[in-house]
């Protein structure tokens, strides 16, 4: 049974449900209450990437806010990957993920791993779809990584999102 030690960040605009997420994936619950990350949010948890395989994340939820910017370089130090989540009913901040990956890559290095994570799926009924999912897609493709869209409220892919990235990592590490 191997184990790894992976520091993984959550990344994008702010109000994006980065934290939803996490709170998702270690709590299995949803609070609908919108709160503010200052700064950066540390959890952990195992996750069995491949069968007997297991992996411990240590997640950095990493707030979004424009005001965050100057202290975030030194959040993205020793990271193995990232998740890098938009809003699917938001266009801004599906625009701004260049600028994030740009981020990402010039602090946490160019090859870092990561997926592309189209969030709130769930609302996508009630307001129509904003952004071009293909171009999501190429998009992540092209950068060498996939897109999945994920709802933190009815947790539908979350688990995969995580697992997805942890996979990736390792991959890039034993090749």
């Amino acid at each position: 049974m191997s184990s790894f030690k992976l520091k993984v960040l959550l990344t994008g605009a702010a109000a994006v449900g980065k934290t939803s997420l996490v709170q998702r994936f270690i709590k299995n619950r949803f609070q609908a209450n919108y709160k503010l990350t200052v700064g950066v949010d540390i959890l952990t948890k195992d996750v069995e990437f491949r069968q007997g395989e297991i992996a411990t994340l240590s997640i950095w939820d990493i707030g979004g806010q424009q005001r965050f910017e100057f202290i975030r370089s030194t959040f993205y130090k020793g990271a193995a990957g990232a998740l890098l989540v938009f809003d699917l009913t938001r266009e801004q901040t599906y625009t701004e993920t260049r600028k994030w990956l740009t981020e990402i890559r010039q602090f946490a290095g160019e090859n870092i791993p990561f997926v592309l994570i189209g969030n709130k799926a769930d609302l996508v009924e009630d307001v129509g779809i904003v952004i071009d999912r293909n171009d999501a897609r190429s998009f992540a493709e092209n950068e060498g990584s996939i897109y999945i869209e994920t709802s933190a409220k009815t947790g539908v892919s979350v688990d995969e999102a995580f697992t997805e990235l942890t996979g990736r990592i390792i991959d890039s590490r034993t090749h």
